[in-house]
């Protein structure tokens, strides 16, 4: 089985060469692919000094197409298994291997880590925790299952979901739209506990008004989903 770690990453040069280190020690078997999405620091520099892949975006243009970038990379390398671990240091890589059993033993294609699943500690922020529930709830009736963290980023997928979000994948704030769309698609989800960690570096780029963009954007963009034709995911 040939794994791919897609880091999408934007001004992380505090935290990127940790967290390339530490995917190394814990994902030995893998490759390694950074998405510079446009930063402006040193995150380019980092991952090439690290010898790990780098696409380099030719300006910010956001989550979506960042990740939607590394699903075309294993695409079109033929990778079995694309592990999400971001580069901000929130997602421990000691960790990843939970995530990716599920996939290797077909249990389900696509593996969200989630926060909420068991209490380990990590505090998010109150008017973040009301959104990630208000998603939690409205998504969980969409997809007739109890999904308690759509927003996590630390993710895994297999062959299929791959070339799935490769081809269609939500640009902007894309993880709980993307849950939807897997599910239309007939793609089998689960999610299995994780510890968050806090930021390493830098600082979030959502603020309060973007929350209140996020959540209304997403909302949005999902109520129109469930319009939308579903595909083959071929």
């Amino acid at each position: 089985m040939r794994v791919l770690v897609i880091i999408p990453a934007y001004n992380e040069e505090e935290s990127l060469g940790s967290v390339i280190e530490e995917t190394r020690e814990h994902l030995p078997f893998a490759d390694v692919v950074v998405v510079n999405d446009g930063s402006l620091d040193s995150t380019s520099r980092i991952a090439e000094e690290k010898g790990v892949f780098l696409l380099n975006l030719p300006y910010n243009l956001g989550i979506g197409t960042a990740m939607q970038t590394g699903y075309i990379f294993a695409d079109e390398n033929d990778y079995d298994i694309a592990v999400q671990i971001d580069g901000d240091g929130q997602h421990d890589p000691s960790e990843a291997m939970g995530i990716i059993g599920p996939v290797l033993e077909e249990k389900a294609d696509v593996v969200i880590g989630s926060r909420y699943l068991e209490e380990r500690g990590y505090k998010t922020p109150l008017a973040r925790r009301v959104g990630i529930a208000l998603f939690s709830s409205y998504i969980s009736l969409i997809v007739r299952r109890r999904i308690t963290d759509p927003t996590s980023g630390f993710r895994a997928a297999n062959r299929q979901a791959i070339r799935f979000l490769s081809r269609d994948y939500p640009s902007d704030y894309p993880e709980p739209e993307a849950v939807v769309l897997l599910h239309r698609n007939g793609f089998r989800i689960l999610e299995v506990p994780i510890t968050m960690r806090e930021r390493r570096g830098g600082r979030s780029s959502i603020t309060f008004l973007r929350a209140c963009y996020y959540m209304i954007k997403v909302s949005l963009a999902i109520f129109i989903g469930l319009f939308r034709r579903v595909g083959n995911g071929d």
